[in-house]
């Protein structure tokens, strides 16, 4: 077996350098270019005294973790110690996930290269360096969507909140989205319309006007008022807004009797507001169904 120490010290600097690189990313954090790679140079140099017998007691968990702080130190800097605990934490996590990308990669592909002390080595170098050069990028680009999809769901959470919709004895309950952009408001009566997934009516609503919201042909609606039953039609508006293509369309939205907004273990009552029923879904994952127009977070509206 061959093994050129010039590229596993390449390779490894390069991967630690991913690594490290994705640690910053994930913790936001700011750094320097040379710091960076002087920090993977000394993982990379590491990596190289495994082929030295005599230096083997380097190869102990103690020596491993205190050479994963001097290069967080070199990257990164000290900056307190829960600073440099969370730090350490995420580059664990990031490694950990790298570890086991290029495990199931090898294993999936079934390489020829086998790990000697965490260290993969190769019989066969044409053929597990692409590998490795692939799928520890791969890795790392899968742990940042995960972790974007992460971050993006607990930034929505802080949003959402618990919608109840009273008409007469019915009530409809689903999560809203506070959105402080949504300024649509019922333009004769200057009441703030919360938009909703029509899906959440479908039992109430004819199919027909269904599949008319759902090709934003609402304004064809008042034809059909009347001629099919439905129990709430005095109360049906129709709501002019602005669409992407700036021109003017029209929104068939219900007047509820109330709006109960539930959010930190405390409710807002609303009754003053018009439910705006939206063809398609408000969100990709159904995070939220409603779309909460911020002037329902008042208290007691008249």
């Amino acid at each position: 077996m061959i093994v050129y120490i010039d590229v596993i010290f390449l390779f490894n600097v390069l991967i630690d350098g991913i690594l490290l690189w994705t640690t910053a990313w994930s913790r936001k954090l700011s750094f320097r270019w040379w710091r960076l790679a002087l920090s993977a140079a000394i993982g990379g140099s590491y990596a190289i005294l495994l082929f030295f017998p005599p230096l083997s007691f380097l190869y102990t968990f103690a020596v491993k973790f205190v050479l994963s702080l001097l290069m967080l130190l070199t990257a990164f800097g000290f900056g307190g110690l829960q600073h440099f605990v969370r730090n350490l934490g995420a580059f664990y996590l990031i490694n950990f996930a790298a570890a086991g990308g290029v495990v199931g990669c090898v294993y999936f592909w079934q390489s020829s290269g086998e790990f000697v002390q965490g260290i993969l080595i190769s019989r066969d170098l044409k053929v597990t360096l692409p590998l490795l050069l692939f799928s520890i990028p791969f890795t790392v680009w899968i742990y940042r969507q995960v972790t974007q999809a992460l971050r993006r769901k607990q930034e929505l959470a802080a949003f959402t909140v618990k919608v109840d919709v009273h008409i007469d004895d019915y009530a409809s309950s689903c999560t809203g989205l506070i959105d402080t952009g949504n300024q649509l408001y019922d333009p004769l009566t200057k009441t703030p319309v919360m938009v909703m997934e029509a899906a959440q009516w479908g039992e109430h609503l004819p199919e027909t006007w269904m599949a008319k919201i759902r090709r934003a042909e609402v304004d064809q609606l008042v034809s059909l008022i009347g001629t099919e039953p439905f129990i709430w039609q005095d109360r049906l508006r129709l709501v002019p807004y602005r669409g992407v293509n700036r021109s003017t369309q029209f929104m068939l939205a219900i007047k509820p009797d109330r709006v109960v907004i539930t959010t930190e273990g405390k409710q807002i009552e609303a009754t003053k507001v018009l439910i705006g029923l939206d063809g398609g879904r408000l969100s990709s994952d159904n995070a939220y169904q409603a779309i909460i127009h911020p002037a329902l977070m008042e208290i007691d509206r008249p």
